[in-house]
């Protein structure tokens, strides 16, 4: 391509960036999580997108728990926990950026979808969705065909207050939430975890799409804890899980590390060929590797290895439906636009 090609190009990329043409990837929303409000010390940012960039080809350094933009130096709030109650379940919003939560203006510009739009009953079945080389959703990009296609996520728990002294094997999944993400609001399901210290526990949210783009995952931290009358056994340490779609005795039992991969280093998971379904194989969060879908019930080590305790919830509402769309473009992080005016002076140059 010639650089005056490369220059119109990249003009234009920079002029859909500004006015919120791209709509790029999405989180899980909660007031525990990390860099709520992006990632300018000081500054509260209600539509900021920080938190959704992707993990793809980085050091472990920086991929680990979103170090890449300094995610994971911004904690919540003193007091703001993402909480999971013990044999319960609870809610996130999975969005593409904070503007389109209940954790910005009110909830006003909130719709059915992670982007801001109530989109019709056939989304996923039109001209985004149907099968052919251009089935893939972009608007949201959420990485898949259709709903049933989604290769589904998780939280996992790590019963330390430090996310300094988080490991891949003290990380473990404890819920799976198969076929998404997809709709905004997402409820996972919680087994009978164990109370967490004083300090409350690190949790992460994680993603591996099945195609549909660039390989990459997904991982942002928490500062999360469990509520009411909590488990009394702890939570094994994590082993990798493995690809088992072809032969089930394959597939790891037990507590199991998240899916990392296709990271420069740290990598857990190495996959390759093809799956039944004809497609390159991706380590997604779901029966191929071995996650069945809900709560993670055999993560336990002994019964009695923890002391049951009652520990209050905060009574903090849920995110709710919302009963109708909002038209708001956010506008773009500083992160986000910088990363595209280096892609660009890359091809240029």
């Amino acid at each position: 391509m010639k650089k005056t090609g490369v220059m119109n190009f990249g003009w234009l990329i920079i002029i859909m960036v500004i006015t919120g043409s791209v709509q790029g990837h999405l989180t899980a929303w909660n007031k525990g999580m990390y860099c709520l409000n992006g990632t300018d010390p000081g500054q509260v940012h209600y539509d900021t997108n920080d938190a959704v960039q992707p993990l793809y080809q980085l050091t472990q350094k920086d991929w680990w728990f979103h170090h890449i933009n300094k995610c994971d130096e911004f904690p919540p709030a003193p007091g703001d926990f993402l909480e999971l109650p013990a044999n319960g379940n609870f809610t996130v919003e999975h969005a593409v950026n904070r503007a389109f939560t209940t954790l910005s203006y009110g909830g006003k510009n909130t719709a059915i979808y992670g982007d801001g739009k109530n989109h019709g009953p056939d989304f996923g079945f039109s001209s985004d969705g149907k099968p052919g080389n251009d089935s893939c959703i972009t608007e949201p990009n959420i990485h898949t065909q259709n709903e049933t296609m989604a290769a589904g996520t998780v939280f996992a728990i790590s019963y330390v207050s430090d996310l300094a002294k988080v490991t891949q094997e003290n990380l473990v999944v404890f819920t799976v939430l198969e076929h998404t993400p997809w709709k905004r609001i997402a409820t996972y399901q919680v087994p009978n975890l164990p109370a967490c210290p004083d300090g409350g526990c690190i949790c992460a949210w994680g993603w591996v799409p099945n195609g549909c783009g660039i390989p990459n995952m997904y991982m942002l931290p928490y500062r999360c804890k469990v509520t009411g009358i909590t488990g009394n056994a702890t939570v094994a340490p994590g082993v990798p899980p493995v690809w088992c779609e072809t032969d089930a005795k394959q597939c790891v039992v037990g507590a199991k590390q998240m899916v990392y991969w296709h990271q420069l280093d740290g990598n857990n998971v190495e996959v390759d060929g093809f799956d039944l379904a004809g497609e390159n194989k991706s380590p997604g969060y779901n029966s191929k590797m071995g996650f069945p879908n809900g709560a993670q019930r055999d993560i336990f080590l002994k019964e009695g290895s923890a002391p049951t305790q009652h520990v209050p919830s905060s009574g903090a509402d849920q995110p709710t439906t919302p009963t109708k769309s909002s038209s708001i473009s956010p506008s773009p992080s500083r992160s986000t636009v910088l990363s595209v005016m280096i892609l660009i002076l890359t091809l240029w140059i």
